[in-house]
C-alpha cells in the first residue's frame, strides 16, 4: 500500500475531539499515565518484568495494563508473520494501541523484542515528551539461549524459524536507553525496583499522589 492509496483510504476520516480529557482522566485515578517500553532478545527477560512491575503497581492502586508481545500476536496482529516489514507493522500497532490506553490514564507496560531502532524510535514519536520509557533488558545471548524458556533457539539453530532475532535476523541495541536492566547479573527483585524508582517521579502530580508513593 503506497502514501496515495493510504491518503485515499483516509479522505473521509474526521478527528473526534474527546469531550473528557486525558487530564481529567488522569486526576479521577489520581496518577499520570505513560508507557515503560522492554526491549531485549527473547529470553532476556521483558515478560517476567512487565509482570513484576504490573504486580507492584496494582498492589499500590495505580491503573495498568501489559502488553505481551507472545499475546498481541494471536490476536491483534494474528495476520503478521516475522518478515523485516512484519516486525514493523507489529510494533506500529502495538505502538497505536498503547497511546490510546495511555489516553484513557492507563499506565501501560510493553515487552517486545522490537529488534529495530527505527521502529522503537516511531511508538516513542507517537507519544507525548516523557511518556515513552525505553528499558533495555541487557543479556548476552548465550545467556539467553542457555536459558531458551520456549525452545525457540533450538529451532532457530535447526533451522525450523526463519528471521529469528539474534540468530539469523539482527537485533540493534538502543544507543540511549532510558534504563538499563542487567537482568543475567541482577534479580528480578533488585531491576523491579531499578524500574519503580525510574517512574517514580512520573506517577504522580505535584499535588496529588498515591499515599503508598513514600514506600518506594
Amino acid at each position: 500500500m503506497n502514501a496515495n492509496n493510504t491518503g485515499q483510504k483516509n479522505a473521509h476520516v474526521v478527528w473526534q475531539v474527546m469531550s473528557i480529557t486525558r487530564d481529567e482522566r488522569e486526576r479521577l485515578q489520581g496518577h499520570r499515565s505513560f508507557m515503560v517500553w522492554f526491549t531485549g532478545l527473547s529470553g532476556s527477560g521483558k515478560s517476567t518484568m512487565i509482570y513484576a512491575v504490573e504486580e507492584q503497581l496494582y498492589r499500590l492502586g495505580y491503573r495498568t495494563f501489559a502488553l505481551d508481545g507472545d499475546h498481541v500476536r494471536r490476536g491483534l496482529c494474528a495476520d503478521l508473520g516475522f518478515s523485516h516489514s512484519d516486525r514493523s507493522e507489529n510494533i506500529r500497532r502495538v505502538g497505536e494501541a498503547a497511546k490510546l490506553l495511555t489516553q484513557a490514564g492507563v499506565i501501560v507496560l510493553a515487552a517486545f523484542i522490537s529488534p529495530f531502532k527505527a521502529d522503537r524510535q516511531k511508538v516513542r514519536n507517537l507519544m507525548a515528551a516523557g511518556d515513552f520509557i525505553e528499558v533495555f533488558c541487557d543479556c548476552p545471548l548465550a545467556v539467553c539461549e542457555a536459558r531458551d524458556v520456549k525452545g525457540l533457539y533450538k529451532k532457530a539453530r535447526e533451522g525450523e524459524i526463519r528471521d529469528f532475532t539474534g540468530i539469523s535476523s539482527p537485533y540493534e541495541k538502543p544507543d540511549h536507553p532510558d534504563l538499563v536492566l542487567e537482568t543475567a547479573k541482577k534479580s528480578v527483585e533488585e531491576c523491579t525496583g531499578m524500574v519503580m524508582a525510574k517512574i517514580k517521579s512520573r506517577l504522580q502530580f505535584a499535588d496529588l499522589g498515591k499515599a503508598d508513593l513514600a514506600e518506594l
